[in-house]
């Protein structure tokens, strides 16, 4: 309650005296940092994270989370009301450093910690399920607004690879990077549906950016690679891409999200290969596009200097049964109003 109290207060203050607390976005006082007190890869991962990025000592949370894949919305319930207690009011969004679990039940943990089980997120399967209510927002204050707070996972299992996601992030910081952004078409019918809407993303991003249009399979290497938007349950390419530091890239199939237990390419399998940030379902989404990232929304928001939480989740419709993955607070861009 008095977390509730210390927002409204806050938010009729701002609007008191006309201040736009969101025209500067997430960054490291609004970020929490929540990991697993029981697994020392964890603590040390979100540690780190803490000390590179600058995050207020209050903003680091550690809770007693099940080494399991797949947790409870019971056992979720009570982690999220341990977390709720502790985070600083002025807390807006999450980083979860941890590898497992990833889902909770049928839903994401990164939403599922963002806005609690609910089973319209994620139990009509391959129907439509709940709307985001930030989806293409503008400003950044989704626990003020909505009571969210969007979540992205750093898997820290692999320490070294957690630690070079986050130097890539911190790498890519206001470096107005040039690189391309691919749109792949597949042979992969069902899942190349996110094809049908490049050329609207391209007229929207294009004077921003340099896009390419690229058909499977891919020959040759791809360089300075900013984002590669793909449809397909493996990507056979993976180890052609050169990725720059800030870049983002996802692949539509139905268990991207399931890091080690799925017959399907993992997510963080772009983060192996020099991604900063990345998105996979799951449980079954079917082939909805409004439950994967739009690429011309991410990118809008992206190129207007969203960070790269801000921009993903700003992208999905229907997040209910993605997984988020990265380095949150990395901001390539300057911020354009």
């Amino acid at each position: 309650m008095l977390r509730q109290f210390l927002r409204a207060v806050l938010c009729a203050g701002l609007a008191l005296i006309g201040i736009d607390a969101s025209a500067d976005g997430l960054g490291p006082d609004t970020l929490g940092v929540i990991f697993n007190r029981n697994d020392a890869s964890s603590i040390r991962i979100a540690h780190y994270y803490a000390e590179r990025r600058h995050i207020p000592a209050a903003n680091l949370i550690g809770l007693a989370v099940p080494d399991r894949s797949r947790i409870g919305r019971q056992e979720l319930q009570v982690l999220r009301n341990v977390m709720l207690r502790e985070l600083p009011a002025s807390v807006q969004s999450l980083l979860l450093v941890w590898s497992r679990p990833y889902a909770v039940e049928c839903m994401s943990v990164t939403t599922a910690f963002a806005a609690g089980y609910q089973p319209g997120f994620c139990e009509p399967g391959c129907q439509r399920t709940n709307l985001s209510p930030l989806y293409d927002t503008p400003g950044w204050l989704p626990a003020d607004t909505v009571g969210w707070l969007p979540a992205m996972l750093l898997p820290s299992a692999n320490e070294a690879l957690a630690r070079e996601v986050i130097e890539r992030g911190i790498k890519a910081d206001g470096s107005r990077p040039t690189g391309t952004v691919y749109f792949v078409r597949t042979q992969d019918t069902a899942r190349n549906v996110r094809a049908a809407g490049y050329a609207d993303a391209e007229t929207l991003v294009a004077p921003r950016i340099l896009i390419r249009e690229v058909s499977t399979p891919i020959e040759k290497p791809l360089v300075n690679v900013m984002a590669y938007f793909t449809g397909t349950a493996r990507v056979d390419e993976l180890a052609k891409l050169g990725f720059r530091p800030g870049a983002i890239a996802d692949h539509l199939t139905s268990t991207g999200g399931a890091l080690d237990d799925s017959a399907q390419m993992s997510a963080l399998e772009w983060l192996r290969q020099g991604a900063t940030a990345s998105y996979g379902t799951v449980s079954e989404p079917c082939n909805h596009p409004g439950k994967f990232p739009s690429p011309a929304v991410l990118l809008d928001h992206y190129l207007r200097g969203d960070t790269i939480l801000e921009a993903y989740w700003k992208s999905v419709a229907m997040p209910g049964q993605g997984l988020f993955i990265g380095e949150p607070l990395a901001r390539p861009y300057p911020h354009v109003p």
